[in-house]
């Protein structure tokens, strides 16, 4: 049986990890290849399922888009709320444990989905599904910022960005094939590709530690809270996933309307895969090389809001094709940035409650863009607005990126502070 670290205390009376026994080398590039893995899968898994829930209930069998903006509103924000609670038990009990429980309790939100023919059950099964999203989306975040480390970071963070635009490009096609037999169908391939999931993390990932102190929930929780520019920082990304929310949304009820036909959603995310997948990781690492982590995010942002606005005056597939490929780019630069800045500002202390609490931008700005967009998208379209929903969109994006850049300077300094002062942290080995 290999000795388990003996936690030692501090001049705080905190236990503290002994971080003598970590990961070797070997061991974090297996880790970081099963994450790498398991990014493919659990977004192709999902977007099987999730852009054809608008299609189907909607276009499909005429339920009001703001009833399924409701559904998918819970859905975020239950998945985000949940995850703060998992980041803080990260930080506890480790990732692994975790990312397999929330693997294989998605499948079941699946499962439940491909017999959703009410409302109460369609909402049981997104609240399923977003309970396993948040058990493991913080403790994987978790345990990618503790794998990397400064001078590859920001480049696997890229790098995931092609594998979830491939996951992504697969399973809208597989899922737009598939609507063609039937939606039941499409939602129990997602639940398989969760259970596969689940049996490669079990198998392969090591049981990664992913803070350097061993502390229950509330000091995480308390320790997130004290920083308040973090706290600015995360409060000013919902205006941006408010914005993203609307791709599982409104655009696709928009391609569909221009094209006139359900497989204008396949097309839309073809481009925003093709993107993610041909500039996903060198566009990051051309801009790395003049601008940094934070100036990146605030571009993509701007990016993502105008391409949203100029949807509203898209009158045909290929302008709105055209839209589709600015919001992309935006994202393309968004994801990297978001996640290397996060994992900057992140106390080693406690880096799954900071992760935790990060998720609540998407939690609060998602649920919010996901509800809001469907009354919006809704209303628009009575009122023979159809533009309107769109420069709300844009208006918001600009207002977060306009946050975000008068808070550059605080985000950076405290970033410099913590660089160096992050204990190794590796895996509880097992018995």
């Amino acid at each position: 049986m290999a000795p388990r670290p003996r936690p030692a205390a501090d001049h705080d009376g905190v236990a503290t990890v002994d971080t003598q026994i970590s990961l070797s080398a070997a061991a974090r590039r297996r880790g970081l290849i099963v994450l790498l893995a398991a990014t493919f899968l659990t977004w192709g898994g999902f977007f099987v399922v999730v852009p054809l829930i608008a299609v189907h209930y909607v276009d499909g069998l005429g339920w009001a888009a703001s009833s399924v903006g409701l559904v998918l509103a819970v859905r975020q924000f239950t998945q985000q709320g949940t995850t703060t609670l998992s980041g803080a038990l990260a930080d506890r009990l480790g990732a692994k444990g975790l990312i397999c429980a929330g693997m294989l309790v998605r499948a079941l939100g699946f499962a439940i989905m491909a017999r959703a023919d009410s409302f109460a059950i369609l909402m049981l099964s997104a609240i399923v599904t977003a309970l396993g999203g948040g058990l493991f989306e913080a403790p994987k975040a978790a345990a990618i910022a503790t794998l990397t480390d400064e001078s590859n970071r920001r480049r696997f963070y890229s790098l995931a960005g092609v594998v979830a635009g491939l996951g992504v490009a697969i399973g809208t096609q597989v899922g737009a094939l598939l609507i063609k037999a039937d939606f039941a169908v499409v939602s129990l391939v997602g639940a398989v590709v969760f259970l596969v999931t689940f049996l490669l993390v079990l198998v392969f990932l090591p049981p990664v530690r992913v803070a350097t102190e061993s502390h229950g929930l509330i000091q995480g929780f308390a320790s997130v809270s004290r920083d308040r520019i973090f706290v600015a920082y995360v409060a000013l990304l919902m205006g941006y996933w408010f914005m993203w929310a609307q791709f599982n949304l409104s655009l696709t009820l928009a391609a569909a309307s221009v094209a006139g036909t359900d497989s204008a959603v396949a097309w839309v995310y073809g481009v925003s895969s093709a993107v993610a997948v041909i500039l996903g990781y060198p566009l990051p690492r051309l801009v790395e090389r003049r601008l940094a982590a934070f100036t990146t995010l605030v571009l993509g942002i701007v990016l993502t809001a105008l391409g949203m606005g100029a949807v509203g005056a898209a009158s045909s597939v290929p302008a709105l094709l055209v839209c589709v490929f600015v919001i992309s780019l935006g994202s393309v630069l968004v994801l990297p940035g978001e996640q290397t800045v996060t994992a900057g500002m992140a106390a080693p202390t406690a880096r799954g409650s900071y992760f935790g609490v990060a998720a609540l931008s998407l939690a609060i700005g998602g649920g919010i863009g996901h509800y809001a967009g469907g009354l919006v998208y809704d209303y628009g379209e009575r009122a023979g607005l159809p533009a309107l929903p769109w420069l709300l969109y844009c208006g918001v994006g600009t207002a977060a990126a306009v946050g975000l850049w008068r808070l550059r300077r605080a985000v950076v300094a405290g970033e410099r502070r913590l660089a160096g002062t992050g204990a190794e942290v590796g895996a509880t080995p097992s018995s």
